[in-house]
């Protein structure tokens, strides 16, 4: 199973989220709909999607975009040493309370400089196949998030690692879900579908 990897620390939570302040060089590893995990303690950890990754500038920065003949060295050092961090946003999906999964909105939010990890291909397994997809209502409730796109490169990640698996049919059952969800909502089914169908597009041995 593959380790979870720290990717930052917490600066601001509440039930239904939280953002995450990391380094330019621990942003290699989490992704745009990634699944991370906040782990409070005491077998309680908390799971969120990635929906947004923010570079804020700071003073220097505003300097540097306007000056001339800015050596390469400089602009490394900013990115690498920069003192304001990059922001991740993250759409809480479910929990762990010891051995049990729950597609549900955490008790209780994580707290300040709490390490955050990204969520291996095993435990990305885990939890998508826990229950019946019932994080799915989170997302699609959600609606200043671009849903399509979340769910398309959420799918897209976990599916990949159903299949290194060779639990091939995942994506199929995730789709007639989200289908299923959004039966009385046809413009946002034709957002996610479409999102899907780029998601899809080359991935033809992933999504079967």
């Amino acid at each position: 199973m593959t380790q979870a990897i720290p990717i930052g620390r917490l600066l601001r939570a509440g039930t239904s989220g939280f953002v995450i302040g990391c380094r330019v060089t621990q942003l290699e590893s989490p992704s745009f709909g990634a699944l991370v995990k906040a782990p409070v303690g005491a077998g309680y950890e908390i799971f969120g999607l990635i929906y947004d990754i923010h570079v804020d500038d700071d003073g220097l920065v505003r300097q540097l975009v306007t000056a001339e003949g800015v050596d390469e060295s400089v602009i490394n050092d900013n990115r690498l040493n920069r003192n304001v961090p990059l922001e991740m946003s993250v759409l809480s999906v479910g929990y762990r309370q010891g051995e049990q999964i729950y597609h549900l909105l955490p008790p209780r939010p994580p707290l300040s400089l709490d390490v955050i990890l990204l969520c291996g291909d095993g435990e990305l397994r885990q939890f998508t196949a826990a229950g019946r997809f019932g994080y799915f209502r989170h997302v699609l409730r959600a609606q200043d998030l671009p849903i399509g796109e979340v769910l398309a490169a959420h799918l897209q990640q976990a599916q990949r690692a159903h299949a290194a698996a060779g639990e091939y049919d995942w994506s199929a059952r995730a789709t007639q879900e989200l289908i299923t969800l959004l039966r009385d909502d046809y413009p946002t089914l034709i957002q996610v579908l479409g999102a899907l169908g780029d998601a899809m597009a080359g991935e033809q041995d992933v999504f079967l």
